[in-house]
């Protein structure tokens, strides 16, 4: 199968060891953390993605402070349910597969199938051409990573009903996004025989901030043992990803938020939260 790049953006990607003392440059470094070289890779990467995503994890002893400055209370937020799904051994994650189903309190689930990282040039034309397919470069301090996922919409109650009555859990998937997932999958194991990774309560809000393009989300995931992420995003189109980045940097400075602190992703703590437990993921929360 063939397959191709993304159209060309209406814009020059900015070499950027030769901006000089560039102030939004600099507040762009503060952000990423990368060495000029490895910002140059994340802005070329970045031209052939839809979208960017930046990305901080607050330290847990930070959390409270963090809420308080950003004028943040979850107490009265609903939480929605995210599982993830895997094989016991997490055999999809170390492929670069990550599956992941979300069941909205208020409104319709979703789930979605996606893949990290990925070329955009090698994505076939088929699946990069698909409205339902977005590439992203997802990037936090100090690393950044290309992906595409392939997501889908349920019905309000959809995850609830397979989650606690046993149902198959390839009905929770559509079947473009099943059949990227069979090509993925370890030999003789389906979709319905992965493990169960959740749930973890996800409680979000966003907020629009002065001297701030777009709405910084902020999320909490609260894990059975009472712990907790707390991650700060915003999405941009690729030509924003520096301005963007440097208004993120000031903005959180302004608000007392570290940059500093180790980053990590949601979806590895939920893995790695989960597998550690006494019970075997596919025996968890669901009746299974």
């Amino acid at each position: 199968m063939t397959a191709r790049s993304c159209e060309p953006r209406d814009w020059v990607m900015p070499d950027v060891a030769t901006l000089g003392p560039d102030p939004v440059l600099a507040a762009a470094r503060d952000f990423w953390q990368l060495p000029d070289d490895e910002l140059d890779r994340l802005l070329l990467l970045s031209r052939e993605a839809d979208r960017v995503e930046l990305k901080l994890t607050v330290p847990q002893s930070a959390h409270d402070p963090t809420c308080a400055a950003l004028g943040v209370d979850f107490a009265g937020i609903p939480a929605d349910q995210v599982y993830y799904l895997d094989t016991e051994d997490r055999a999809l994650y170390r492929q670069g597969v990550v599956v992941r189903v979300r069941d909205v309190k208020h409104g319709p689930g979703d789930s979605v199938v996606k893949l990290r990282p990925v070329s955009p040039d090698g994505i076939p034309a088929g699946l990069r051409e698909s409205k339902q397919f977005v590439v992203e470069v997802d990037g936090m301090p100090g690393s950044y990573v290309c992906s595409g996922a392939l997501k889908a919409h349920l019905g309000a109650h959809d995850i609830k009903r397979t989650m606690t009555q046993g149902r198959p859990l390839h009905e929770l998937f559509t079947k473009p996004q099943l059949k990227l997932l069979a090509s993925h999958l370890p030999r003789r194991v389906g979709i319905d025989d992965l493990a169960i990774f959740g749930p973890v309560d996800a409680r979000r809000r966003k907020l629009v901030l002065d001297g701030f393009d777009g709405a910084l989300l902020v999320e909490q995931w609260t894990f059975p043992d009472g712990s907790r992420i707390l991650e700060l995003s915003t999405r941009c189109p690729p030509d924003a990803t520096l301005r963007v980045a440097a208004q993120m940097a000031a903005v959180l400075h302004a608000y007392g938020v570290d940059l500093t602190g180790p980053q990590r992703t949601k979806t590895l703590a939920t893995l790695d939260f989960f597998s550690t437990l006494p019970e075997p993921p596919a025996a968890l929360g669901s009746g299974r």
